[in-house]
């Protein structure tokens, strides 16, 4: 059985990591490849893939009635900036033609994966992953121009299986991912930018983790499992584009768009070093993650639903818990340099937090704080303008010797600040412009104009508890009183106040109609 091999020197950028993931993904999950009606087309198609990412590709092929073999196929890319290049080589694939318009392929089993890399220092490392696959099927069905992959497997697998530094063998640990009853489906329109749509779902996923740090001799574990993961996605690929370079990718046309789902999941993590130690045990309800990005914006966002926690560590005399209903964020950023504001937007929340009794008797015994669920959520909308692009190395380390702010601040808006904690409640809303032509009014910050609303319930109930618990002198009390005095006044309801802060296009600073500033 032949190697993967991979082959390079010094620490990929993450636009190398986007070309080498996508290879191997490939082989995994069969959702990045393109293929044809016949054998020869597939394979013309692969090449096609394969080398618009920036690899040289070269095989051994032979022809056997209905079923073109592929050997030693090999793919390698100079990885910039670094003394080397990275190269993939693939044992051995079979396409064969089913005789009613479809291609099959096939592979072994067992894929070793071989990577090979070098530090800043010189110190050559080499590990090997290892791909093993069971009742493993993909199927291409179309046209010249537009594929249909259908794929599945039994269990696919993942495991670290070799590690050596210099030469020599290192007892680095394991680690292995497994996957179950996977399938899948993944459509690819050719052209000069080509269009992906993929779609796959598994049930059980197993991982483990086992790791010691030669040097320091820490060991670090973790195990666990989810009932199913998903994906689904779309993309564009640009013809011949530089994958070592993503602001040229982006501008060439490359785009995604996609969303991970998994299902409910536990799993336990420890940490062991110099006799500190550390573990968790967790389970969730299940989540989500999401990434997007083309020319114009790069968006993240993310989610994980009834988490339970439990912590223990040698620095405390108890295992302490944790729970939440979710925890989730999303931002999305500009990332091209443009003469025009661009949109931007952040958002967290943490809702229904709560945490152990032993906790709170730290510094409640006495329970005079309310043991009420906790939840911060924050929404965030504005405009900006770059001033450069985001993606773009050296762009970004010019960045380090520029004296100019890198964006302008267009625009801000608080659509949702939810703060509820201990028996209080802050909520607030508000919108803001900016003009960036202003730099003096504001001690060179963007003149504002706008107006930010908060309402405040139960605040002067919590500053009394605080106090009569000593974590807040009398003093100190009284001084936050006379701030909330002099910004708010008194709302509807019950030890409930309100404020308006406005800013208006004279450049006063106002609270409640009086000004400030």
């Amino acid at each position: 059985m032949g190697d993967i091999v991979m082959k390079g020197f010094g620490m990929a950028p993450r636009t190398q990591l986007v070309a080498s993931a996508a290879t191997i993904g490939f082989f995994i999950s069969g959702s990045a490849a393109m293929a044809d009606v016949t054998p020869q087309q597939v394979w013309e198609d692969w090449q096609a893939y394969f080398s618009g990412f920036g690899y040289e590709v070269e095989a051994v092929t032979e022809q056997s009635g209905d079923t073109l073999s592929v050997r030693d196929l090999s793919m390698n890319m100079p990885m910039p900036e670094a003394e080397g290049d990275l190269e993939i080589v693939i044992p051995e694939l079979a396409f064969a033609d089913n005789g009613d318009g479809t291609v099959s392929i096939t592979m072994p089993e067992t894929l070793p994966i071989r990577v090979m890399a070098a530090d800043d220092d010189g110190q050559a490392f080499e590990s090997v992953i290892e791909y093993r696959s069971s009742g493993f099927e993909m199927l291409v069905s179309g046209d010249a121009d537009r594929m249909t992959y259908t794929y599945s497997a039994t269990t696919s697998t993942l495991e670290l299986t070799e590690v050596t530094a210099d030469g020599e063998p290192v007892d680095f640990g394991t680690a292995s991912m497994t996957m179950s009853d996977m399938a899948g489906t993944s459509v690819m329109s050719s052209g000069d930018l080509r269009e992906l749509t993929q779609e796959f779902t598994s049930g059980e996923v197993l991982y483990a983790l086992d790791v010691t740090d030669p040097e320091t001799g820490g060991r670090m574990t973790a195990q666990g499992s989810y009932d199913s993961l998903g994906y689904a996605g779309t993309g564009t690929l640009p013809d011949n584009m530089n994958s070592t370079d993503m602001a040229a990718m982006l501008e060439a046309g490359f785009s995604m768009d996609g969303t991970f789902e998994v299902g409910a999941g536990s799993g336990t993590m420890s940490f062991d070093e110099n006799g500190d130690t550390f573990k968790t045990v967790s389970t969730s309800g299940g989540g989500d993650f999401g990434v997007s990005m083309d020319a114009g914006k790069l968006r993240y966002s993310g989610a994980t639903n009834d988490i339970e926690m439990t912590v223990e560590t040698n620095q405390l005399p108890f295992p302490v818990q944790f729970a939440s209903q979710k925890l989730g964020f999303e931002m999305t950023t500009p990332v091209s340099k443009g003469d025009e504001p661009q949109d931007f937007a952040g958002s967290f929340t943490l809702s229904e937090f709560t945490m152990s009794e032993a906790i709170w008797a730290m510094f409640d015994p006495a329970q005079q704080l309310p043991r009420d669920p906790a939840t911060v959520d924050i929404d965030l909308t504005g405009k900006a303008r770059l001033l450069f692009d985001l993606l773009d190395p050296e762009q970004a380390e010019a960045l380090e010797d520029m004296e100019d702010t890198p964006a302008e601040l267009n625009a801000l808006t608080l659509n949702r600040l939810t703060v509820r904690l201990a028996g209080a409640e802050l909520t607030g809303e508000g919108d803001f412009t900016f003009d960036n032509s202003d730099l003096e009014s504001f001690d060179g910050l963007p003149a504002p104009l706008g107006a930010l609303d908060l309402q405040l319930v139960g605040g002067n109930g919590l500053l009394d508890k605080l106090v009569a618990m000593g974590l807040i002198p009398q003093d100190q009390a009284s001084g936050v009183r006379m701030m909330m005095g002099l910004f708010a006044r008194p709302g509807d309801g019950e030890d409930t106040l309100v404020s308006r802060i406005e800013v208006n296009e004279e450049g006063h600073v106002l609270a409640n109609g009086q000004r400030l500033k």
